[in-house]
Formats: structure tokens, C-alpha cells, sequence
């Protein structure tokens, strides 16, 4: 896909690999859409980057609803949907809260599937898109404390694989991105606590290039599934 030109609706790109994606699709000169929760960064990026933002919740379905109504008032077409927006909660089984799995669930998991439910039906018009989901390497190992989060990554790879199937026969191309640790606000927002930066370890900006790398691949064929290490973390 050339990116130039194209529209690109990124969620959760207030920050961390969804910003950074963001800021890579703007550089190769796509129309970007960003979704996110923080009204301020909202204002701050579109002002600095150009980019169209709105505010709203993903596991909401009339927001979502709402969105799309919104953006393809404004756009002719969209072209590539980033399912980005999630967040991390971590807890021995024995301690998971239900309140909090589910609401992680319906943000990771729901929220993702509504949304590219409603661009997998513009797709589908154009007989053309592209869906990149991102996952995380918990969408292929289980570790200790991670029953709410990799239950939802798992969930997210295994609709990737049912999407795939279901769209291809339309030129829509879905892929999954699996990052390891990326030195981000996550585990921050996670209630998981601070690290210092560590320069042998993955960036959102790395995890961004790949998914550039994924949409910049002629149409004619697509990377299923990527995952992502860095080479030799010192920890």
C-alpha cells in the first residue's frame, strides 16, 4: 500500500505506539484519524502533528457508532484502521477484580471488535483496507499474573484469524502485531509502577516502523502476524 493520500484511523493515539504510529502514517503523508480519552493530548497532537482527533471511549457502541458516522461524513473513503486502544491490568487469579476484568475486557476486546466491525463494513464497499490489530507476545504465552490481559490479547489474535478469513475475499488484508515489552506509559497506567528507560529495549518508535513496514507491502500480498523482541535487553 502506497500511504500517501491514504485515510488511516488510529485508536488509543494519545500516546505511547499509537502516537508513534500516528506520527509515521502522518510523515508518509496519510490523512490520520486519531481516537483517545484525554481531551488535552488531543488538542495538543492534532495541533502539533495535523492530525483529526475525537474523543470517546471504544468500548462505548454509540460512541463508536457516532465516529464512524462522523468520519465518513468527512472522508470520501478510509483506507487502514490501527485497533491499537487497550490497556493492561495485572493480578494473581486469586486477586482479579470481575468489576476490572471486564471492564478490560470490553476496552481490549469488545472495543476492538466494534471497531473494525464498522471499518470492516466500509471495506467491504471499497473491496478494499486494511485492519492491523495490535496484540502483544500475551496473545501467544500465558505468565504469571496475566489471567485479565492475556485472556483479552489471545481473544484479539484468535478474531484477527477469523477476520483474515472472512476478508480477504474483499482485498482487505488483517494483520496482528505482537510486541514484547515496549518502554511506554503502560505499565505505568497499569498500576504496575515506574522503570527507568533502558536503551536495550524496544520503543514505541520500533513498533511503529513495523507496522509501517506491514502496510507499505505491495497489496498483492500481506504478513499474517508479527512479532516483535528486542535484540539483547540488559535486565
Amino acid at each position: 500500500m502506497d500511504l500517501n493520500y491514504k485515510t488511516a484511523i488510529v485508536t488509543g493515539g494519545t500516546s505511547g505506539i499509537g502516537l508513534a504510529t500516528a506520527i509515521k502514517l502522518k510523515e508518509k503523508g496519510a490523512d490520520v484519524i486519531i481516537t483517545g480519552r484525554n481531551e488535552a493530548r488531543m488538542k495538543e497532537y492534532c495541533n502539533k502533528y495535523g492530525f483529526e482527533g475525537h474523543i470517546f471511549d471504544v468500548s462505548d457502541e454509540k460512541a463508536v457508532l457516532k465516529f464512524y458516522n462522523d468520519v465518513t461524513a468527512r472522508h470520501p473513503r478510509v483506507d487502514i484502521l490501527i485497533n491499537n486502544a487497550a490497556f493492561g491490568y495485572f493480578k494473581k487469579l486469586t486477586d482479579t477484580d470481575t468489576s476490572r476484568f471486564i471492564q478490560l475486557m470490553n476496552a481490549n476486546v469488545t472495543g476492538a471488535m466494534m471497531m473494525a466491525r464498522e471499518a470492516a463494513k466500509i471495506f467491504i464497499r471499497q473491496n478494499y483496507g486494511d485492519i492491523i490489530n495490535i496484540a502483544s507476545t500475551a496473545a501467544v504465552r500465558g505468565f504469571e499474573n496475566g489471567t485479565a490481559y492475556v485472556a483479552s490479547k489471545f481473544a484479539l489474535r484468535g478474531m484477527t484469524e477469523c477476520w483474515r478469513a472472512e476478508l480477504r475475499k474483499h482485498n482487505i488484508r488483517v494483520m496482528l502485531i505482537n510486541p514484547s515489552e515496549v518502554q511506554t506509559e503502560f505499565f505505568v497506567n497499569s498500576g504496575s509502577g515506574t522503570k527507568d528507560f533502558n536503551p536495550t529495549k524496544l520503543i514505541a518508535d520500533d513498533i511503529a516502523h513495523a507496522i509501517i513496514s506491514a502496510l507499505e507491502m505491495n497489496d498483492r500480498g500481506f504478513v499474517t502476524e508479527l512479532t516483535v523482541f528486542a535484540t539483547n535487553p540488559n535486565s
